[in-house]
């Protein structure tokens, strides 16, 4: 079992204020030694160009980045002119996604789904980058039924993706589920969970329900009951996502990732609890250690 790898997902700030925000919590988190920070790419490619430079930024800082790259609204031509920018930096680790369908678009562009993405990021660029895609263990919302999902995972990884990272779910047993029927279906990869910390409940309920991810009755009851003590959640949250993470690194997951909503103070804590340490960033960095070779 190779060491885990802990990576921690940013977005990109809106704002001259935000990006001081960022740039101050992100020397927190860096202190933490994360394998790699993910970052995200607006809804029909709205961040493009702040995805990229925050990844610079993050370069600059001697950091591994990985840009989420999302084929909502995109071409081909587009697509192509990210790759470019991003080779040309040096950049070989992306995480390639669908994305959602922003309000008033009607189109979702060149790219119906993920492995369409995938196929052409390696038609373009062999095996420059190291690819991850999206996995849902409680399984995506638009999804038909659980084997739909399960083969539309697997069509992105016969188009070339290197590994993938969960949807958040707050249910072992239903992670440890996604990865039997997995191996049962011949697929063999690192699937990393995605871990998000509880701040609040209202924010985190919704969210959820419009991704697909549960939220056990017996954690979604104790946290309603908290009301407006925001103390009580987040001590409650701690707990809650600490015992999962221990569970998680108890079975041997490939690693862990967190969704920080570019907030330190609890996956920090967390981080803590769970004495992680990180798996330097050349040991996950670059397609070309990672054994794909191409149909």
């Amino acid at each position: 079992m190779t060491q885990p790898i802990f990576s921690l997902e940013l977005f990109p700030p809106q704002t001259p204020e935000g990006a001081e925000k960022l740039r101050a919590a992100r020397a927190r988190m860096a202190l933490l030694k994360p394998s790699f920070f993910s970052v995200t790419f607006g809804a029909g490619g709205s961040t493009r160009d702040r995805t990229l430079d925050t990844v610079l930024e993050i370069q600059s800082e001697g950091h591994h980045a990985a840009p989420h790259l999302s084929c909502i609204g995109s071409t081909r031509d587009s697509i192509r002119n990210i790759l470019d920018q991003y080779r040309s930096h040096g950049i070989r680790h992306l995480v390639a996604l669908r994305g959602d369908l922003p309000s008033g678009m009607a189109r979702p562009g060149t790219f119906r789904y993920a492995n369409e993405l995938v196929e052409f990021i390696r038609a373009e660029t062999g095996a420059w980058f190291h690819i991850e895609v999206a996995a849902y263990p409680e399984y995506h919302p638009q999804a038909k039924s659980p084997t739909d999902d399960l083969m539309a995972f697997k069509r992105k990884l016969e188009a070339g993706a290197n590994s993938a990272i969960t949807q958040y779910f707050y249910n072992f047993d239903a992670y440890a589920h996604f990865i039997d029927e997995c191996q049962a279906v011949g697929i063999n990869v690192p699937i990393v969970p995605g871990i998000m910390p509880i701040s609040g409940f209202s924010n985190l309920a919704r969210f959820s329900d419009n991704c697909g991810a549960e939220i056990p009755r017996w954690i979604r009851k104790r946290l309603e009951s908290y009301a407006d003590d925001t103390a009580s959640i987040r001590a409650f949250g701690l707990d809650v996502v600490s015992e999962l993470c221990a569970r998680l690194l108890a079975s041997d997951v490939p690693g862990l990732h967190f969704y920080t909503l570019n907030q330190v103070a609890l996956t920090s804590t967390l981080w803590q609890r769970l004495g992680l340490s990180a798996t330097p960033a050349a040991d996950c960095a670059g397609a070309a250690e990672t054994g794909w070779a191409g149909a």
